[in-house]
C-alpha cells in the first residue's frame, strides 16, 4: 500500500469550546478519539503506518498515540509551529514522504476500500485522486463541491457555488504522485484547496473516484450526531 498521510491540524472553529482544549480530530465520537476510529479503520484494512500532520494542539495527539505500538501501528509525526494551510503543512513534511501517497483529511471519515483506491488511482494515470460521493439527499449536509467530466476527471472544484453542475461532494480521501509536492512553495501559507486542486484540474491531471459509501465528518455537533447514529447500527 502507498504511504498513508492524514491531516490533522486544523483548528476546527465550529466545534468550540471543545477544541480550545482539544485538537479537532481528538473530538469525542461515542466517547473515544475520532482520530482512534479513523486509525483503527485504516489497521482494520492493513494500513499498519501512517505520518501524521499534526498543528493545532498537536501535542495532544502525539502524546495520546506516541508512536503508535499502543494501538498496533506505527505513527510518525509533522509539526508545524505556525498554522500553513493543507498545502503548507504537507510541504513542510516532504523529507517524510518518501513516495506517491494517500492522504486523508483527519476529520472526515470514509469507509472505502483502500486498496481498491490506490488500485484505481494507479489505473487512471493522473497525477492526483479525489474520492467523491453523490448526495442528492444531502445526507451529509455537505453541499456538492465537485464537477466530474464524462471521462471521469475532476472538472471543477469549487466549496463557495451552488451551481447544479456541483453533484458530487469530496470525501476527504485522496491519492497523490509525490511530485505534486513540487507544486507547493516552501514556507508560505499555501491552500490545497485552493491553489494546487484547480491546477490539477486545469491541467486534466486529478481524477475522481465516485466512492458508493456516504462520508462522514466531525465539522458541526450535528455531522458528529449522524457518525455516532452510523456506528451504533
Amino acid at each position: 500500500m502507498m504511504q498513508c498521510v492524514i491531516l490533522a491540524g486544523g483548528l476546527g472553529t465550529r466545534l468550540r469550546p471543545v477544541t480550545l482544549a482539544i485538537p479537532k480530530p481528538m473530538a469525542p465520537v461515542l466517547g473515544r478519539p475520532f482520530l482512534l476510529i479513523q486509525l483503527e479503520e485504516l489497521k482494520r484494512q492493513g494500513i499498519v503506518k501512517a505520518l501524521l500532520l499534526v498543528g493545532h494542539l498537536g501535542e495532544r495527539i502525539m502524546e495520546y498515540f506516541g508512536d503508535g505500538r499502543g494501538i498496533g501501528m506505527e505513527l510518525d509525526y509533522s509539526q508545524e509551529r505556525e498554522l500553513l494551510g493543507t498545502g503548507g503543512a504537507l510541504k513542510l513534511a516532504e523529507a517524510k514522504i518518501g513516495g506517491d501517497f494517500m492522504l486523508i483529511y483527519g476529520d472526515s471519515f470514509l469507509p472505502l476500500e483502500y486498496a481498491e483506491f490506490e488500485a484505481a488511482f494507479r489505473r487512471a494515470g493522473c497525477e492526483g485522486m479525489m474520492a467523491v460521493y453523490r448526495d442528492p439527499s444531502g445526507a451529509t449536509r455537505v453541499r456538492g463541491n465537485v464537477a466530474l467530466s464524462p471521462d471521469g476527471l475532476v472538472a471543477r472544484y469549487d466549496k463557495a457555488s451552488a451551481s447544479p453542475d456541483l453533484e458530487w461532494v469530496e470525501a476527504g480521501v485522496l491519492a497523490f504522485r509525490r511530485s505534486v509536492l513540487e507544486r507547493i512553495p516552501a514556507g508560505r501559507v499555501v491552500s490545497l484547496e485552493r491553489e494546487v486542486y484547480p491546477a490539477l484540474i486545469r491541467e486534466r491531471a486529478l481524477a475522481g473516484y465516485r466512492s458508493a459509501h456516504r462520508f462522514f465528518d466531525i465539522g458541526t455537533r450535528e455531522r458528529i450526531a449522524d457518525m455516532e447514529a452510523w456506528l451504533r447500527k
